[in-house]
């Protein structure tokens, strides 16, 4: 089992940038895919950013690439999301989660393990 705790959230005007952690505990981090989701007040979760243990594998929301990079260190135990020209629709629980054996995992339904969240406003 892992668990995860995020931060680095807080208030950020529009075209500003943030780095949110996720740290884990547990001895195998290491073999899990880590994603990142969030969700907006009145809206549902929905899916960011997602990378397989080994880095080999990544991908995006439509909404965030090429804004957005996700990252982990295995070292550390510890999973990345830098968020740069952040939008005021970008204001939302950003959420960690892991998930094992999932190919390409997109969906939240596809992760077993959570974090509490960390709140991101972006103000215009």
């Amino acid at each position: 089992q892992v668990q995860l705790v995020e931060s680095g959230g807080g208030l950020v005007q529009a075209g500003g940038s943030l780095r949110l952690s996720c740290a884990a505990s547990g001895r195998t981090f290491n073999i899990y895919t880590m994603g990142w989701f969030r969700q907006a007040p009145g809206k549902e979760r929905e899916f960011v950013a997602a990378i397989t243990w080994n880095g080999a594998w990544f991908d995006y929301a439509d909404s965030v690439r090429g804004r957005f990079s996700i990252s982990r260190d295995n070292v550390k135990k510890t999973v990345y999301l830098q968020m740069n020209s952040l939008k005021p629709e970008g204001t939302a629980v950003y959420y960690c989660a892991a998930t094992r054996g999932a190919v390409q995992p997109l969906g939240q339904q596809e992760y077993a393990y959570w974090g509490q969240g960390t709140r991101v406003t972006v103000s215009s």
